[in-house]
């Protein structure tokens, strides 16, 4: 039996936490959903009280370390992760690079710099991951193809994604910056069996619904190979 849409919500409203003014909560792809605060901490080396707006995740943490240890990544692969130690030693201010939000194995939004721009927007129909929030035409209980009509906030301005820009000056240069990035993601990207997106309750109670209809989920593993 699947956790229902009350008991959710009773969690969230009992237990959750605040994620201040970011759109929505987990199992989604909105700010909420997704941002968390870094923190450094290496005295005589990271200089302190320093706030930067470099953006970061969990694989660059392999390609920092490495980096740290004076090793050489192996040269036969693609890394996603940067190496974040040039900022966190104030050799330089920040690095610019993308930042990829997916759903499963389906691209929904892509990050650079204060830019966002979703190619999908979807809140969840069953589920109320955006309680007491709503942006219309952003906050979608159901998934809403953006590929060809992107949604873009500017996140330095609006972190709560509460404003899309307007199809003009502003937004021609947002998607100038991020459309070479993004092309060369669609043309270079090889995607990987995912383990985490069987359109089976049986195996995952909290399978996106839906997931069917963009059809990148596997099938999950009959009863007897559990």
């Amino acid at each position: 039996s699947g956790i229902n849409a009350e008991y959710w919500e009773g969690i969230a409203g009992k237990n959750g936490g605040s994620n201040g003014p970011l759109l929505c909560g987990k199992q989604t792809t909105f700010e909420g959903g997704m941002r968390e605060p870094g923190i450094a901490w290496w005295p005589g080396t990271i200089k302190p009280g320093v706030v930067t707006p470099q953006l970061g995740t969990t694989m660059d943490i392999m390609v920092t370390a490495v980096g740290l240890a004076g090793l050489q990544l192996p040269s036969d692969r693609v890394y996603d992760g940067i190496d974040l130690f040039p900022v966190l030693s104030g050799k330089v201010e920040s690095i610019e690079r993308p930042v990829w939000y997916y759903r499963g194995n389906e691209l929904f939004a892509v990050r650079v710099g204060q830019y966002k721009a979703h190619l999908w927007t979807w809140s969840h129909e069953h589920y109320n991951f955006c309680p007491g929030e709503y942006v219309k035409d952003v906050t979608t209980p159901d998934q809403v193809n953006r590929t060809t009509d992107h949604i873009v906030f500017n996140l330095d301005n609006d972190p709560g994604e509460k404003y899309t820009l307007v199809k003009g000056a502003r937004y021609k240069a947002a998607m100038a910056l991020i459309n070479p990035y993004l092309q060369r993601h669609r043309e270079t990207m090889v995607k990987g069996e995912p383990s985490l997106n069987y359109c089976d309750r049986m195996v995952m109670n909290w399978a996106p619904h839906g997931c069917e209809e963009i059809n990148y989920c596997l099938q999950g593993p009959t009863e007897s190979s559990i």
